[in-house]
């Protein structure tokens, strides 16, 4: 990672920016009127996270959102990361994640879940299975398949 990159806490204000770079990745993008038919919008998203269901973090360089991670605080799913395609490949999503995981694990949760496509052929397959998620055997109700990660039970919360 460069030294201008930031990774930081989330604003629920920012959630417009979210939605529009959920449509800007590169595998698995999802435009804005898919979200909203999906009941996710900048104003229910930002609802989520003002209410503490969502914690999540945000990367920057040079004031640029690259990208974000959040994850459900009730229960322990990794909800979304999502990049810029020049973000990837630079360590960003790997340092977004650790800081959900480790919020995560700070309000108490010992295995943590996401979905995830099974296609070996799709980047995000193999980014999770090298950072020790495994498959659960399950397959969501979008159709990808469910992994889970156990976590330490030193890990330390992330402070922010």
């Amino acid at each position: 990672m460069r030294d201008d990159l930031t990774v930081e806490r989330a604003c629920a204000d920012d959630t417009a920016a979210f939605v529009a770079l959920r449509g800007l990745t590169r595998e698995n993008a999802i435009p804005e009127a898919r979200l909203t038919s999906l009941g996710i919008t900048a104003d229910s998203w930002a609802a989520d996270m003002r209410a503490g269901h969502l914690i999540g973090f945000t990367a920057h360089r040079s004031g640029r959102l690259l990208g974000y991670c959040f994850g459900h605080t009730a229960t322990g799913e990794v909800v979304v990361l999502a990049l810029l395609p020049e973000a990837e490949g630079q360590g960003i999503g790997r340092a977004l994640l650790d800081r959900v995981v480790a919020a995560l694990a700070g309000r108490g949760h010992r295995q943590l879940f996401l979905g995830c496509s099974a296609d070996p052929a799709v980047r995000s397959h193999g980014f999770y299975r090298h950072l020790g998620w495994r498959p659960t055997g399950a397959i969501d109700a979008h159709g990808d398949e469910v992994l889970a990660l156990a976590l330490p039970a030193g890990l330390q919360p992330d402070p922010g």
